[in-house]
């Protein structure tokens, strides 16, 4: 059943995404950023964590993890560190897959040749 929330709750995250470009024709840096916002802001009232527990990776894998991600690493820094652990564990659960990003687009960057 798990499975079936995954891909439902994935699903509706990537409608949500299709049907922005179409009616309001964002871009697709527009609709990554509104997800990252969106993201951060379900774990402003512990929407995220209950999704993620509904719908696992469906939940996981789009990019309003990343918002939620930096969120939850924020809001737990600043309650054991203060003020200065907002910036200091900001990408504290994070940093990885950034770095992993970065490397891949490198590589594959210095890899295939642009069309163009």
């Amino acid at each position: 059943m798990i499975y079936f929330y995954a891909f439902l709750i994935g699903g509706a995250i990537c409608l949500i995404g299709e049907l922005l470009i179409e009616f309001f024709h964002l871009t697709p840096g527009h609709i990554t950023s509104l997800f990252v916002i969106i993201g951060a802001f379900l774990e402003l009232f512990d929407i995220y964590d209950k999704l993620v527990s509904i719908a696992g990776a469906g939940a996981l894998l789009p990019i309003t993890s990343f918002g939620h991600s930096l969120a939850h690493s924020a809001y737990e820094g600043a309650l054991s560190q203060g003020f200065i652990g907002l910036s200091q564990s900001l990408f504290s659960t994070t940093s990885n897959g950034i770095v992993y990003a970065i490397v891949c687009a490198v590589l594959f960057g210095l890899i295939f040749k642009p069309k163009g």
